[in-house]
């Protein structure tokens, strides 16, 4: 829990949110007036020329007017457009910024259908937008985020990782040219990585701090009505894994969404990130003891899955750069981390020059690489990852279940990338006929890490009363039984169809449908205890999540 005490002022959360708002302008003031380098005209290979929507660093890239969608605009509801030439930031991975998800998604954006109001919200957001550790060894590449290794292990492969490519860089004594020509006064972005990596990022238009702190004040936008009135005594509580970067996304979010006074209506909740606390945790892969010793199945099969496919594109680039320069011949875990630092660097300074060093092709690869190690360390590829995610996913379906009324309208969750993962692999939302293959990239694939878990992602349960339902099979309210409900899932600002449950308004999910949906796949998963090698006393549930 939060334990700074209260300030002495009176509370007036308008005035607060107010200065909130004011806020954010100044600061994209300044973002917008300083002065921003050239667009860097990166690699096209056999793609053609970058077009209008390429990753140009005067414009940097921000939301649609979709996502900032708001009830009482009356110039239609808005969605997500980026435009349709090619977007760098949409083949990181999720080593780069927050971007909204446009394919896959119901047309007609985040507005709410007609006829329905959303009277409950749950949210589970990831917050890495952060200078990660560079998790690179020779051939070993640890996933952004997991969330289970030690910080004195992270610093070693960082060290061992990113900084040694740049040490034998420098160390060559020579002039590079061609593709890495800009290395030759090129400067790492942080002079003292222990202080800045597994940090939040403070600079540059996709600093962590502002992109936490928009995601309040968009949501805000959505469900001020949602919130208690000014005379309620009770907080609203929030909680975040114990994670230092996980934390000040939580507290810059409630300053955007409660306002500067948050700690005078809102309680933040610190839930520890431990291997004791059994099923009752934001963190199950630090406490599915199964998970981190079964070398084969377990977390290290997202590792191993993506060594496999580094192999089929990354020896291609290394011929290609010791052609230009034979001084140096660059293995494939270097050649992966010159791809990890191009986004790294974007959420530092705005772009990158290690953008420019790859080709089209070489991104997609990349962007597949990534998809890979998530879907086998944690997703759908991973026997444990539905099994840990059902267990958030059953929680926010038993609050859906009781309703505003009872249970309370505003639940908000933050954790790291590879927490959200397992929920997604648990609902079964971007389904795959086949796992995907490691030999070559499956190019129809639903599963894709760039805009499902994006630094910064987001997934958000809406409960939602409809006045007329375009179903009979509806669950309807005891309180107005004229009314019908249903859910909504947002992932990053696009809404996305349930693929068993989208016979509602806006391809919504009856609620009755939709909780036999997580009680099916409970079964399917299994028992966290059981699958996890836990003890009949280790907790079985989570229960902190009540207001």
């Amino acid at each position: 829990m939060d334990k700074k005490k209260k300030s002495g002022t009176t509370s007036r959360p308008y005035i607060a949110f107010s200065a909130s708002v004011c806020l954010l302008g100044f600061i994209s003031f300044f973002l917008t007036r300083s002065s921003s380098p050239s667009p860097i005209p990166l690699k096209t290979g056999d793609d053609g020329p970058f077009s209008s929507a390429s990753f140009d660093t005067r414009a940097p890239y921000t939301s649609s007017w979709g996502s900032w969608w708001h009830p009482q605009r009356s110039h239609g509801r808005g969605s997500g457009e980026i435009g349709r030439g090619w977007n760098l930031l949409y083949h990181l991975g999720g080593n780069g910024p927050w971007i909204e998800k446009v394919e896959g998604i119901v047309e007609g954006g985040i507005g709410v259908p007609e006829g329905c109001r959303v009277e409950q919200v749950h949210m589970v957001d990831t917050r890495c937008d952060s200078v990660d550790t560079f998790k690179a060894m020779g051939n070993m590449s640890f996933p952004s985020c997991p969330g289970t290794l030690s910080d004195s292990l992270r610093r070693m492969l960082e060290i061992v990782g990113m900084l040694d490519v740049l040490k034998r860089i420098k160390g060559a004594n020579s002039t590079f040219k061609g593709d890495l020509e800009f290395v030759n006064d090129w400067e790492y972005f942080t002079k003292d990585p222990d202080k800045h990596l597994e940090q939040l990022t403070t600079t540059g238009p996709f600093a962590g701090t502002l992109e936490a702190f928009t995601t309040g004040v968009k949501l805000r936008t959505r469900y001020e009505h949602l919130l208690p009135s000014p005379d309620h005594s009770q907080k609203t509580h929030l909680w975040a894994s114990d994670s230092n970067r996980v934390i000040e996304t939580a507290r810059y979010f409630s300053i955007g969404f409660f306002g500067l006074d948050w700690r005078d209506t809102s309680t933040l909740h610190i839930i520890p990130e431990t291997s004791d606390l059994g099923a009752d945790t934001l963190t199950p892969g630090d406490t599915c003891l199964r998970y981190l010793d079964d070398s084969t199945l377990g977390h290290d099969n997202g590792l191993t899955m993506l060594l496999r496919f580094r192999e089929t594109y990354l020896p291609a680039i290394s011929d290609r750069l010791y052609t230009q320069n034979p001084q140096l011949r660059f293995t494939s875990g270097e050649i992966y981390s010159m791809q990890e630092m191009c986004g790294f660097e974007t959420l530092v300074r705005g772009s990158s020059p290690w953008c420019a060093v790859f080709t089209h092709a070489d991104w997609r690869n990349f962007e597949y690489a990534r998809d890979v190690i998530h879907y086998y360390r944690a997703g759908p590829g991973n026997v444990f990852g539905p099994v840990m995610g059902w267990l958030w996913l059953n929680a926010t379906a038993n609050l859906m279940a009781e309703g505003p009324a009872k249970a309370g309208p505003l639940f908000f969750s933050f954790v790291h990338d590879g927490d959200i993962v397992p929920m997604l692999a648990a609902l079964d939302l971007f389904h795959d006929e086949e796992d995907l293959p490691v030999t070559r990239v499956a190019a129809d694939r639903r599963w894709r890490t760039s805009t499902i878990t994006p630094m910064g992602g987001r997934v958000i349960f809406e409960r939602m009363t409809c006045s007329s339902p375009s179903t009979s099979t509806v669950s309807s309210s005891k309180d107005m039984p004229d009314e019908h409900i249903f859910v909504r899932i947002n992932v990053n600002d696009g809404i996305v169809a349930i693929p068993a449950c989208q016979d509602g308004p806006g391809k919504s999910c009856a609620l009755d449908q939709f909780l036999q949906i997580v009680k099916r796949r409970g079964q399917e998963v299994g028992d966290f205890r059981e699958k996890c090698g836990l003890g009949e006393d280790a907790a079985d549930r989570i229960t902190f999540l009540h207001q």
